[in-house]
């Protein structure tokens, strides 16, 4: 092989990783990455709180969750099923279920909290979990932020009412 033919390629592996480099600076210019203001999907864990959070200022104490009393009275246990979708993951909803993560939720409603639910073994701590597992319950396993709309809680419990052979009256407004 001549020198020229080795400048030729010489000149066009350069030539190559010059086009490349360019090509790269470009791409980084016209497609920019923006990172994210907070996570996409929120986990709470001991000393965290959900994006957008309801505490008022920081260091601020955090207020309960609203009552739900009128809300029970017009809750919907169609809407609550769709809600629980949120916890088909971890639970199972059917009589005589199997438990997952978290146990099966049949008759939960008016049944002492924490108590036999199919041998499932409870985290030492449990249930304002609706609202926020981890501030009722520090040291809960269950990882689920929790549903900060007062009307999601109310549709949920009237669904996990539903799941029973004696399901309990609801208060009313």
């Amino acid at each position: 092989m001549s020198s020229t033919e080795i400048n030729k390629v010489a000149a066009s592996i350069l030539f190559a990783l010059i086009v490349a480099w360019v090509s790269a600076l470009l791409a980084n210019k016209l497609v920019a990455p923006k990172p994210l203001q907070h996570a996409a999907v929120a986990i709470a864990t001991e000393g965290t709180k959900p994006a957008g959070g309801s505490q008022a200022a920081a260091g601020a104490p955090e207020a309960g969750p609203e009552p739900l009393g009128p809300l029970l009275a017009s809750a919907s246990v169609d809407a609550g099923k769709d809600v629980g979708k949120k916890c088909a993951a971890c639970h199972t909803f059917d009589k005589g279920g199997a438990n997952r993560v978290g146990p099966n939720l049949w008759g939960v409603v008016g049944d002492q909290i924490a108590h036999e639910r199919g041998g499932y073994s409870f985290s030492d701590a449990l249930n304002e979990w609706l609202w926020k597992p981890q501030a009722f319950a520090k040291g809960s396993k269950m990882t689920f932020v929790g549903l900060p709309k007062a009307k999601d809680r109310a549709d949920m419990i009237a669904y996990l009412n539903s799941l029973s052979d004696s399901p309990k009256p609801l208060a009313s407004p």
